[in-house]
């Protein structure tokens, strides 16, 4: 084990700690409301009306409600477009609390993240497996002719689409595996999946965030960096389960495992 690497991996899961444990971070999340479920325009225990309509949601609140759009006192009508990260900045907030907009093929919901939370406040950790280099393996992307979109079920319940970009193949102590992966604006990979440590050792499922890989598909799997979902955090995520062909048959006695 290379010293540097080790260090490495301590900084990213201090960072991860930092980063799940912030004011607005995944352990923050108190609800996910969509809006059609609601067709009064009242959501449980945020004021003001808030309505579906078609790109957006058109929210109306009165004075009295308590409701800052963009960090001043809110009263009229507003239309909101989907918020983007960091939860933190989005548009709508009452008192500590921020209210972020969001849609999922087609259907609008608004999220509250409480600084406050239970989840929060109880917070002690996330268990991690120290650094192992056996873990850290070389890997190749191979892209498919486009986009094949699959259905998944969800931590919600629901069935969604999920876009995936090509497989990854890699070996573990000389074994190939391939993971059906994602890929992210900045051409990074983003795997969801499960393996024999899943539901026990391990949460039911994970994610992994290789590099971008380089022009000829090359990156680097390390599995020392698997995440926790949001999902893990907080019951109010949706958090896609693994795509067919991505439950491993190998024990990823690696990265993130738990809560602490």
């Amino acid at each position: 084990m290379t010293t540097d690497a080790a260090d490495a991996w301590k900084q990213w899961h201090e960072q991860r700690v930092e980063t799940v444990s912030a004011p607005y971070g995944p352990l923050a999340l108190t609800a996910t409301h969509w809006v059609e479920d609601y067709p009064e325009g009242r959501l449980p225990d945020i004021p003001g009306i808030w309505v579906a309509d078609g790109d957006g949601i058109v929210l109306t609140a009165a004075e009295g409600d308590g409701l800052t759009v963009e960090g001043r006192p809110f009263a009229g009508e507003v239309r909101l477009a989907a918020d983007r990260a960091p939860e933190a900045e989005a548009r709508v907030a009452f008192g500590e609390k921020r209210l972020f907009t969001l849609v999922r093929e087609g259907v609008w919901g608004v999220r509250v993240y409480d600084p406050g939370s239970a989840a929060r406040r109880s917070f002690r950790g996330i268990e991690a497996t120290p650094y192992d280099p056996r873990w850290s393996v070389p890997g190749r992307f191979t892209p498919y002719d486009g986009a094949r979109v699959v259905r998944v079920g969800n931590a919600d319940g629901r069935e969604r689409g999920l876009a995936l970009a090509g497989e990854l193949a890699f070996a573990l102590d000389g074994r190939e595996s391939t993971l059906r992966v994602a890929q992210q604006g900045d051409g990074a990979l983003w795997a969801v999946f499960a393996d024999g440590t899943s539901g026990d050792t391990s949460f039911r499922f994970r994610f992994l965030h290789p590099a971008a890989p380089d022009a000829q598909g090359r990156t680097t799997v390390d599995f020392n960096r698997a995440q926790l979902p949001p999902c893990a955090f907080a019951d109010h995520f949706l958090c896609p389960l693994p795509p067919p062909g991505n439950t491993l048959d190998v024990a990823i006695e690696a990265g993130e495992r738990g809560l602490g």
